[in-house]
């Protein structure tokens, strides 16, 4: 069980309207101005911005994938190790992280990639 920065890459790729952003050590992701995910290729791990809800039940279910990042905004954002998490799972978080910040035209047109 692992996923690897491209298919990360690809899942990414895949919804619309999102917009890197290229800091020093990581990429950022957001769609509309609004952040829903990073991308630290020298750990290979994501950020990505869940309820709190599910951050919690993240990380309290597999802590050696799982970590509280931070929360705000009524959100809490988990880092997730990809060498710990299969595609599928991984797709799905993606995909809840981008809806999270997406609005609502955009989520009624694109619903989850299978």
């Amino acid at each position: 069980m692992s996923v690897r920065s491209a298919e990360f890459h690809d899942m990414v790729d895949a919804l619309a309207e999102v917009e890197r952003g290229k800091g020093s050590e990581y990429t950022s992701f957001s769609v509309r101005g609004k952040r829903f995910g990073y991308y630290w290729p020298r750990t290979e791990t994501v950020g990505l911005k869940q309820t709190l809800i599910e951050q919690q039940a993240l990380v309290a279910e597999r802590p050696e994938v799982f970590e509280e990042q931070f929360t705000a905004g009524g959100f809490g954002w988990v880092v997730v190790h990809l060498a710990g998490i299969d595609a599928d799972e991984l797709a799905e978080l993606v995909y809840e992280a981008w809806r999270l910040s997406a609005p609502e035209e955009l989520i009624a047109a694109q619903p989850l990639p299978r």
